[in-house]
């Protein structure tokens, strides 16, 4: 398919409605042992997750990140968002990413596999680089989350500079970084989701 479409830009996006997000009451912060047991149980369940994971930011030349110290999935219906410093957490997270058989759907996870393989020891299974589809269908640049949202959806994903840039290491997140998170891979199975309809 020679196809080509353009990405929307900022601006045209901007314009669009938002998308309507995640609130709290369906984000389930993993902490414990017992809470990742209850989220393992509840998402092995799922055909697909939207995936992602955040990292403490590097600021000094050199510096190198010991993350990934959050690990968010996503149904359609809720997202867990996992601290990955709690060792049952940590196992719990790589059971769930080396299992095969459920696809794990998000956007530039070259580098959240790399830091995966070092942090947990593990080779996740069934990664979907989502911008690899919207390649293959016509798309000249890496789409992102924002793209993709403007085009399947016609909608705007609000993203928070201040909450992408946030110390993901420290032991209670905030609100607006669950928030954040858990949107993140939300958004990738919503995309996911209309991607399969459209070519089924």
């Amino acid at each position: 398919m020679n196809t080509r479409h353009a990405t929307p830009d900022k601006d045209a996006i901007a314009l669009l409605e938002p998308f309507e997000r995640l609130g709290l009451d369906r984000i389930t912060l993993v902490n414990t042992g017992p809470q990742a047991c209850a989220a393992h149980d509840a998402l092995v369940v799922a055909q697909a997750w939207g995936f992602d994971t955040e990292s403490k930011p590097t600021f000094r030349v050199g510096e190198s990140s010991d993350g990934p110290h959050v690990l968010q999935l996503s149904t359609r219906e809720r997202a867990w968002v996992f601290q990955l410093h709690e060792p049952e957490c940590r196992a719990v997270a790589a059971d769930l990413l080396a299992r095969s058989g459920i696809a794990k759907a998000g956007f530039g996870l070259g580098d959240d596999r790399k830091r995966i393989i070092h942090k947990l020891g593990i080779e996740p299974a069934g990664i979907l680089e989502l911008n690899t589809i919207f390649r293959e269908r016509g798309y000249r640049k890496d789409m992102g989350v924002k793209g993709a949202v403007a085009v399947l959806f016609n909608q705007r994903f609000q993203k928070s500079k201040k909450a992408a840039t946030s110390n993901w290491a420290n032991a209670q997140l905030s609100e607006s970084q669950l928030i954040y998170a858990a949107n993140d891979a939300y958004a990738a199975i919503c995309v996911w989701d209309a991607l399969q309809q459209s070519t089924g």
